[in-house]
């Protein structure tokens, strides 16, 4: 395929995305499957030349027809997918409309047109999104963070003769829905199925490839940067260095908190501990500086809201009210509490897997470091924190539900407050 020069600044193609750009072309033996199945390390490549691949095959093929195309939230595929796709496509020579208020691409070449409609893959609730259209193809971006049902509502959605399913993720555990059904079934389904690694970009040069190493390890490792669908097992931090990740008094330049913005991050709990951090954000290393941690079951005594809320208010006397307060949004009742002593709420982002995800990534850089003599609790949980094996084994990741009420509380600051491109910087 010859591309044009333009605006988008083409790198020289891999083997492997070439392969995607023409899988489906009648000179390609792959032309009669069904689907192609790009999965992988991050910054592998995957998602430039599948989406590329997507339109131009849908072009091709088709004039005046419904495809669709779904990431995990409209907004993380209009950010890594939408944005890059159409700088892209206008530099071949396209012509795109885009419908923010419809979220529909209108998309032409020539004669042809035809009409791309975005969702968001999210949870359970999302397949009715997609339900009684008619598509002709579809585009999944990370469809291991999307629920079988919606993928398979979308999947039955592609009705018109000649529709083609693109999936693009990373890996997750070997039991997850979408390895079963879709990789491991790869022949069934008539799928081709092609595995990237940061080599097949090559777009990045040594030293980005050797930052994104440095970024993960343990199973983040195994799967963001060698590609592996293996199992979550252990400890979920053990990236954790004690000296690189804890910090004492001196750590800290003359005059820090003017300089660093303050938040407070609350873990609700009522039989189970109530946790609250006291977390300073300098915009490059987050400072976890002090905690109060509470079990009515080791206490014996259990607080009221009215209690802990006049024990938040002692906890954040002493430098002034947080920017924000975050909070699991189940908190209800507390958050109520809160607000009528004048604390500023955020919910919390509480998706777990990203979570997770995110914290890991701070904590490899360094960029999260915690009080070595004020948060004992939090240093002690950090140590204990390990995945479910159980559910793992039934292709549910999660951690144990315990010890992790001081990491609920990093895991909802990191996701709530810290952008995407920090984290990837």
């Amino acid at each position: 395929m010859k591309l044009k020069p333009a605006t988008f600044r083409w790198s020289p193609m891999s083997p492997k995305q070439i392969k995607v750009m023409t899988w489906w072309m009648l000179e390609s033996p792959h032309h009669d499957k069904d689907a192609v199945i790009a999965d992988g390390s991050v910054r592998a490549g995957k998602t430039i030349s599948m989406s590329f691949s997507f339109v131009v095959w849908a072009t091709e093929t088709f004039k005046n027809e419904q495809l669709g195309m779904a990431g995990k939230t409209i907004g993380s595929l209009r950010r890594n997918v939408v944005g890059p796709l159409k700088r892209m496509l206008q530099s071949q020579g396209y012509r795109v409309h885009d419908d923010r208020t419809q979220n529909v691409l209108t998309i032409s070449r020539g004669l042809v047109t035809n009409n791309f409609f975005l969702f968001g893959g999210k949870d359970e609730r999302s397949q009715d999104l997609i339900a009684g259209i008619t598509l002709a193809g579809m585009f999944f971006d990370e469809v291991a963070l999307m629920p079988r049902s919606f993928v398979d509502q979308a999947v039955a959605r592609c009705s018109v003769e000649g529709s083609k399913f693109w999936f693009n993720c990373n890996p997750a555990g070997p039991y997850h829905w979408f390895k079963v059904e879709w990789i491991d079934k790869a022949i069934q389904k008539l799928a081709l199925h092609l595995h990237f690694t940061m080599d097949d970009n090559w777009s990045l040069s040594e030293a980005v490839r050797e930052r994104y190493r440095r970024m993960f390890s343990g199973i983040f490792y195994k799967r963001y940067i060698l590609g592996l669908w293996v199992l979550a097992e252990g400890i979920i931090y053990d990236m954790w260095d004690e000296d690189l990740n804890t910090l004492d008094d001196e750590d800290l330049i003359p005059g820090f908190k003017m300089l660093a913005r303050r938040y407070v991050a609350v873990d609700y709990g009522t039989s189970n501990p109530m946790v609250f951090l006291d977390i300073w954000d300098d915009g490059d290393v987050i400072w976890i500086l002090n905690e109060y941690y509470y079990s009515g079951k080791e206490k014996g005594v259990q607080k009221e809201d009215s209690q802990y809320a006049e024990d938040f208010m002692a906890f954040i006397e002493a430098d002034g009210p947080p920017l924000y307060t975050i909070i699991d949004p189940s908190a209800a009742s507390f958050k109520v509490t809160l607000r009528n002593r004048g604390v500023r709420i955020k919910d919390a982002d509480n998706d777990v897997e990203d979570g997770i995800r995110n914290v890991s990534t701070m904590i490899a850089k360094r960029k999260l470091r915690v009080h070595r003599r004020n948060c004992p609790n939090y240093l002690k949980e950090r140590a204990s924190y390990v995945w479910d094996e159980k559910a793992a084994a039934r292709g549910v990741e999660q951690p144990m539900k315990q010890f992790d009420h001081a990491m609920d509380c990093s895991r909802y600051f990191v996701k709530t407050i810290i952008k995407p491109r920090r984290i990837a910087a």
